[in-house]
């Protein structure tokens, strides 16, 4: 009988703790995402979830533990690691008087990319992320569905092998929740590894395959999501009994 490939872990928490002064932001959490998962990352607010994941992108460093992308330490390794990582954090920072177009262009210059290749990749995430339409229009005057768009192609711009993404449809309406979903079904097709923070449970059914959730700072489940709500009384409730929501 042949034997499945080994997993390879790409995104590695291994007891990652953050302290200020006395307050655990988070402590001792560990998890490990394998290539081609899309993972959501669940947690109330104030749980710790975007601590974690600026932790895990080397933007914070840890009080304890390592961080790791592709085997890179992003405390002792960060550049080698970030050359491997697309990162999109909640209202990630745009230029609003440039248009998409010129975004691109500009962190294209900025990774040293040469011409021809720059043209290829802001071609192939201008058409990944849906933004014919938009990409000489200022940013200023996209709706927030672009602008997340916006954020999401240059985050792919460089061709990154995990993505890890902080609320990527909060604020966004239906049909754009849609075009999120269907950008998410083609990286889970390039065998992208994503780690991918929502508040939005309904988002976790469509786009992801295993829910790893915190609640004040510590891990409190790791698992598939179909495991998550075994008794079927919906996500909802389990959410809530999990971080001690309920009742």
């Amino acid at each position: 009988m042949k034997q499945a490939a080994p997993q390879i872990a790409m995104i590695e928490a291994d007891g990652l703790s953050k302290y200020y002064g006395p307050f655990a932001a988070i402590q001792d959490v560990a998890f490990q995402v394998s290539e081609g998962e899309v993972v959501a990352f669940l947690g109330p607010n104030g749980a710790g979830k975007s601590t974690t994941m600026k932790l895990l992108t080397g933007y914070l460093s840890p009080s304890a533990g390592a961080a790791r992308i592709a085997g890179h330490d992003m405390q002792d390794d960060r550049l080698a690691g970030s050359a491997r990582l697309g990162y999109l954090p909640e209202n990630g920072p745009l230029y609003p008087d440039m248009t998409p177009f010129s975004l691109l262009e500009f962190f294209a210059d900025a990774r040293g990319m040469t011409r021809t290749k720059k043209q290829e990749r802001i071609e192939a995430v201008v058409e990944l992320c849906a933004l014919g339409n938009v990409i000489h229009k200022p940013i200023s005057k996209l709706s927030k569905g672009y602008r997340q768009r916006v954020g999401m192609s240059q985050a792919l711009l460089h061709e990154p092998d995990v993505l890890i993404l902080d609320e990527p449809t909060v604020g966004l309406d239906p049909n754009q929740i849609r075009e999120v979903r269907r950008t998410m079904e083609r990286l889970r097709e390039m065998r992208k590894t994503v780690l991918l923070s929502t508040h939005i449970l309904q988002e976790v059914e469509a786009m992801a395959s295993r829910v790893i959730l915190i609640d004040e700072g510590r891990l409190k489940y790791d698992g598939p999501v179909k495991d998550l709500d075994p008794d079927r009384h919906g996500l909802d409730a389990a959410f809530a009994r999990l971080t001690k929501r309920a009742g």
